[in-house]
């Protein structure tokens, strides 16, 4: 099937971070992009729109309200949402309670008979930094995979991906995908919604070896670079999004690099 009015909701994720392109709103390209520059072409889809509603940083409880009512009035067939992801890395989180406040606006998202796709958070292994939140990820993704079911949505299952692994998919942050990492999650989007196309996948990243003092040296700086302002603006009650507008608010034609 064609699909008309595509809306993409979220948080950095689905913003797009860690996937630059001068020529894009806020700088930045991403899967949803991606995913709407083949749906664009997809025969029957001549008059295609694609609305882009997220925002670094949010959690679910700002996705939910800030986004869904106006996602709604436009009228979308196709939504992809995800949220939750900055909750749990919070030391705090009531899963129980966020996994209401998702299920109801997944539920009204799928009552406007849209296509609904919701994601579940990646597998961060047993070590790393996300090491100790595994537990609590997969919980929160046993829940998702729950209101799915209920509201009959399309799933993205990335705690299930094994291939590539984190270095190849993860930014120089850490913490977002590259652009290698976001055309293989939007690849994995059009798989799932029955979407063929043509786009050649990107090179896979080569990452050096480096020995152990190397690798100790990179901590340092990533330490300082990403992991330190991380603490700090949580510290501090701000956001990495507070001063960041709405990539693409309405619906608009896109066109592919």
């Amino acid at each position: 099937m064609a699909f008309h009015r595509y809306v993409a909701l979220g948080d950095s994720f689905t913003e797009g971070v860690g996937d630059p392109d001068a020529g894009r709103p806020n700088g930045l390209r991403g899967w949803a992009d991606r995913v709407a520059e083949v749906l664009s072409v997809q025969p029957g889809a001549d008059d295609f729109g694609y609305a882009n509603l997220a925002i670094r940083g949010r959690k679910l409880r700002q996705i939910t309200q800030e986004q869904v009512r106006p996602a709604i009035a436009l009228r979308p067939d196709l939504v992809t949402i995800h949220a939750g992801a900055n909750d749990v890395l919070r030391p705090k989180v009531d899963l129980d309670g966020l996994a209401d406040q998702y299920d109801d606006a997944v539920g009204r998202l799928a009552a406007t008979g849209a296509t609904v796709v919701l994601f579940t958070i990646f597998d961060p292994g047993g070590s790393g930094i996300y090491g100790a939140l595994r537990g609590r990820m997969a919980i929160f993704n046993e829940l998702v995979r729950e209101i799915s079911d209920r509201h009959r949505t399309t799933l993205v299952d990335m705690w299930r991906m094994r291939d590539p692994d984190h270095a190849e998919v993860f930014d120089t942050d850490r913490m977002h995908l590259n652009s290698y990492g976001h055309q293989h999650i939007a690849f994995a989007v059009l798989d799932a919604l029955g979407v063929t196309h043509e786009v050649e996948p990107l090179g896979r990243p080569v990452r050096p070896a480096l020995s152990r003092r190397e690798q100790a040296e990179a901590n340092i700086v990533w330490t300082r670079d990403f992991l330190g302002p991380w603490i700090h603006r949580r510290l501090t009650g701000r956001s990495s999004g507070d001063t960041v507008e709405i990539k693409r608010p309405a619906l608009a034609p896109i066109e592919a690099p």
